[in-house]
C-alpha cells in the first residue's frame, strides 16, 4: 500500500526542493511527488512523509538529500534536440571564428548527456584542426553517472545524422547488442561536473564561448531565473553566446546579454 502524504507535507516538500534546487513544484506534481518518494520511506522504516523530511530537514543525511533531488528533478532530453541551436553553433559560431584557442561549450543542465555529445559530434565535424571541449553539469548525481558513460540504447538515436552514427558510434554487440557508445575520441574531451545553477559556480570549469541553458528554466520562477543567469554569466567570454531553449525568453530577467536571435543572446 503506498503512503499518502498530507498537503501540510506536500507544502514542506515544496519549500525544501526550492530551497536546495530553485525548482517550483506545482500543486498539481503532488502525485508525480508521491510516485517517486515513496520507495524512499522504506529503507528508514518511515510510516509517512512527515518523518522522512524532518529527516531531510536535519540535514544528517546528505546523501538522501540528494537522492531525493535525483528522483524529483526531470530529465527530458534527446540527440540534437532543437536542431536550429546546433545549426547556428556550426555556421554562426565554429565558422566565423578564427581564434586557434580551444574552443569550450558548456551544457550547463546537461541531464543524461545526449546533449553533451550532440555538441561533441558537432564540434568534432567542424572543428577538425582546433582543439575543443564540452562540459556537462547537472545537479543530479544519477544522471552525470549515466551522461559519462556515454552508453545509450539505440532506440536514442533517432535525430543522430547518419554520417555521424557511422562515425561517432559504436553499436554494442553480443552482450551490448541493442545499444551503443559514444566514440572513446570523443568521450575524451568531456567532463562533468556537479553543479547547483542557482549557487555560485565554485567549480574550477573556467570560461566558454557558447553556454547552453536550456529547458531547465521553465522550473524556475523568475527570481531564480535570475539568479541562474547572474551566476552563470562570468563564466561566458565576452563576445560569447548564451542559449535556452524555445520555450524560454530572458526579457525582464536579465539586461547583461543581447538578444541576436529568438533563444540566442551574445555578451557585450
Amino acid at each position: 500500500m503506498e503512503a499518502g502524504i498530507t498537503d501540510q507535507e506536500f507544502a514542506l516538500f515544496q519549500r525544501l526542493i526550492y530551497k536546495i534546487a530553485g525548482i517550483s513544484l506545482s500543486d498539481a506534481k503532488k502525485v508525480l511527488l508521491v510516485g517517486r518518494l515513496t520507495r524512499r520511506l522504506k529503507p528508514y522504516d518511515f510510516a509517512n512523509f512527515g518523518q522522512y523530511y524532518r529527516m531531510l530537514a536535519a540535514g544528517n543525511h546528505p546523501e538522501e538529500l540528494q537522492t531525493m533531488v535525483n528522483l524529483l528533478t526531470t530529465n527530458e532530453t534527446y540527440f540534437f534536440r532543437e536542431p536550429k541551436h546546433f545549426e547556428f553553433l556550426r555556421d554562426e559560431v565554429i565558422r566565423k571564428r578564427k581564434s586557434p584557442a580551444t574552443f569550450r561549450v558548456w551544457s550547463a543542465a546537461s541531464s543524461s548527456g545526449e546533449e553533451i555529445y550532440t555538441l561533441a559530434m558537432v564540434l568534432a565535424d567542424n572543428l577538425p584542426n582546433t582543439p575543443w571541449e564540452v562540459v556537462g553539469s547537472d545537479i543530479s548525481t544519477e544522471v552525470l553517472a549515466k551522461a559519462a558513460t556515454g552508453h545509450y540504447a539505440l532506440a536514442r538515436t533517432e535525430g543522430i545524422p547518419p554520417a555521424y552514427m557511422q562515425k561517432y558510434c559504436l553499436k554494442g554487440v553480443r552482450s551490448h547488442a541493442g545499444t551503443f557508445l559514444i566514440a572513446p575520441e570523443l568521450r575524451k574531451r568531456t567532463s562533468f561536473y556537479q553543479i547547483n545553477l542557482t549557487r555560485p559556480v565554485d567549480a574550477d570549469i573556467g570560461e566558454f564561448e557558447v553556454i547552453f541553458l536550456r529547458n531547465v528554466m521553465i522550473y524556475f520562477d523568475p527570481e531564480t531565473k535570475a539568479k541562474v543567469v547572474h551566476n552563470l554569466l562570468p563564466r561566458l567570454k565576452a563576445g560569447g553566446y548564451l542559449i535556452i531553449g524555445h520555450s524560454e525568453t530572458l526579457n525582464g530577467i536579465t539586461d547583461r546579454v543581447t538578444a541576436v536571435r529568438p533563444t540566442i543572446y551574445r555578451k557585450p
